[in-house]
């Protein structure tokens, strides 16, 4: 599988598991803090080729993904869910290098684009709030359920309505599969 875009990775492991399971070149951010260097990279990739970020799903991921999204608003985005990136493997974090080929494939054949027009959504905050994924005791539950369903990477309660906006999903969508998670409940 050859994928045009550059892909944005946190490292150098990364980058191993990818070339595993794709045909891809990739910028490493080495970590959190993004060199001035690697911004210029990135800005380069996404002018020539367009880039797709794909970070660990943990709290350096998400802080990398806005940081990226922050310079280059038109960056493709992939995801893992905890269990993908290794949640199950004891003492040790979260990362793509823990991913199966084929569930790196199928997370770069399911990204999303972030919608760069003016952007209408019908959910608000009191939405999510009602459906029980900001307050309440399962809230961090049903989210984790949402966005991996929904295919969003690791998410809180500000950033699930950020995400639900970027990539325009709608109420009916977010709704019919808040009935896939409570179907399995009962």
């Amino acid at each position: 599988m050859k994928i045009k875009e550059v892909i944005v990775v946190e490292g150098r492991a990364d980058t191993e598991a990818l070339r595993h399971a794709v045909n891809a070149d990739t910028i490493e951010t080495n970590g959190s803090a993004l060199s001035e260097q690697t911004i210029a990279a990135i800005k380069q990739a996404a002018a020539n080729r367009g880039v797709i970020v794909f970070t660990d799903p943990d709290f350096h991921g998400e802080r990398l993904r806005k940081i990226i999204s922050s310079v280059v608003p038109d960056a493709k985005h992939a995801f893992l869910t905890k269990d993908e990136a290794g949640r199950q493997i004891k003492h040790h974090s979260l990362g793509i290098e823990y991913a199966t080929p084929v569930v790196l494939q199928t997370a770069l054949q399911a990204v999303y684009t972030p919608k760069t027009t003016a952007i209408t959504t019908d959910i608000t905050m009191a939405d999510l709030r009602r459906l029980g994924l900001v307050a309440g005791q399962d809230a961090a539950k049903r989210r984790e359920y949402i966005s991996e369903a929904m295919n969003l990477g690791y998410v809180n309660g500000k950033q699930l309505m950020n995400r639900l906006i970027m990539f325009g999903i709608k109420k009916q969508n977010l709704l019919t599969v808040l009935d896939e998670l409570d179907e399995e409940k009962e």
